[in-house]
């Protein structure tokens, strides 16, 4: 939780796992087969938090974070895609929004991508179920899996990010 990794070799495969509240916030660079993904835990960091080391933890500080991550394999931010995945309210039976901590996440990584200028091409986000996302850079596939079902395939082929599989 908190961490951020990106890749542009064909081997690598960057995974997160049982996202509930938290954001899997994806970015591919098709141009370059590039991807990065980092796992956002709060939607704010406070000053102390800032200095703390783990941008990738908040929304608030994670779309820099990761866009000079990509930047330093050589992706420009202008040919940036966003997936987002997880944001769920885990917790349903709590009726007080100030506690929809998922929903809050999801609300500030699409803010803070609007402010970079990054269009998200897929939101698999809110509901009450927990998600995982596995991502590889070369041929740009994206696989997420709810929890309980099949994983649904997502690819970047020709700059499209669109589903080609389920199952």
């Amino acid at each position: 939780m908190g961490e951020l990794a990106v890749s542009g070799a064909a081997k690598d495969v960057l995974t997160t796992i049982g996202l509930g509240s938290c954001v899997g916030l994806v970015l591919l660079d098709s141009s370059r087969s590039t991807a990065g993904l980092a796992h956002v835990v709060y939607p704010h960091s406070t000053p102390d938090t800032r200095s703390g080391g783990q941008p990738a933890k908040y929304a608030d500080t994670v779309v820099p974070a990761l866009v000079g991550a990509m930047g330093r394999l050589g992706s420009l931010r202008g040919a940036l895609e966003a997936v987002l995945v997880g944001g769920a309210r885990m917790f349903a039976f709590v009726r007080a929004p100030e506690l929809d901590i998922g929903s809050a996440n999801v609300d500030a990584v699409a803010r803070a991508l609007a402010q970079a200028e990054i269009p998200i091409r897929i939101s698999l986000t809110g509901g009450s179920i927990g998600r995982s996302v596995r991502v590889r850079a070369a041929g740009g596939l994206i696989a997420i899996r709810e929890a309980g079902t099949a994983n649904r395939v997502y690819s970047t082929a020709g700059g499209l990010l669109e589903e080609v599989a389920s199952g």
